[in-house]
């Protein structure tokens, strides 16, 4: 897979010390190349949470590597200065609820974390406009949050995550709230946007209609990860539902 997506090795979290202490992750090695997207899968309390917090360097492991594109990024201790600028622009996040500002039109949602990147409104907002073009979701783009379906608000989230072209988005039950219909057209983006911008994506997910689209799948139990080959093709696999038989 080369130097660039993500590559953890030997990643561990134990919380607490001495007899109480739990080893939440126990040496987890993962990999997810550029344009790739895997779902990782396992039972509440297998340790799917600590892991996401731990590449969204949302809380710091015990031991191990995270490598993100070609940086070292942690190494028994973070190898970065500034943890926040690492998540805005390193790392995209999307999760179950889209989180869209209420006080925010669409496409100033996605503008958002460029602007605090640096990036004049102008820049901020043509990025935002054309990602929301490519998400198909253009026509809302003055729109209030409130104002959107469920499927387009997620859409909305997908831009956001995408907005500073991340190599890495963490996708935390995206498609949960949704339909059939409407969680496979999600998964259909993802795969699509990891294409475009050659962005690795990890889809944690207990959805039964999206398991069978990944490519690969890695299974987290009591700390531990193990990867297994999955049985889609990525976006080609994934179609539409057929239409309900008419009254």
């Amino acid at each position: 897979m080369g130097g660039k997506g993500i590559r953890i090795e030997g990643l561990a979290k134990r919380y607490g010390k001495g007899d109480t202490a739990v080893e939440a992750l126990k040496g987890v090695d993962m990999q997810v190349a550029p344009g790739e997207v895997v779902g990782l899968i396992g039972p509440s309390g297998s340790g799917k949470s600590t892991l996401l917090k731990c590449l969204g360097a949302v809380i710091e492991p015990t031991a191990g590597r995270m490598i993100l594109g070609d940086e070292v990024i942690y190494d028994n201790g973070w190898n970065v200065a500034d943890l926040r600028a690492l998540r805005r622009d390193k790392i995209g996040f999307v999760f179950q609820a889209p989180y869209l500002i209420p006080f925010l039109d669409v496409t100033d949602n996605v503008a958002l974390l460029p602007m605090l990147a640096g990036k004049s409104n102008r820049q901020a907002r043509r990025q935002a406009l054309d990602l929301l073009e490519g998400l198909d979701v253009q026509h809302r783009a003055r729109a209030m949050p409130s104002q959107l379906s469920g499927g387009e608000q997620q859409r909305v989230a997908i831009a956001r995550g995408l907005v500073n072209r991340p190599p890495v988005i963490l996708a935390d039950e995206p498609t949960a709230p949704l339909d059939s219909e409407r969680a496979l057209g999600v998964i259909r983006i993802l795969n699509e946007m990891a294409h475009r911008f050659e962005t690795a994506i990890i889809v944690v997910t207990h959805d039964e209609k999206i398991i069978p689209t990944f490519r690969r799948i890695y299974h987290i139990r009591d700390g531990v990860t193990y990867e297994e080959a999955g049985e889609g093709q990525g976006c080609d696999q994934v179609v539409e539902p057929a239409a309900a038989p008419g009254p």
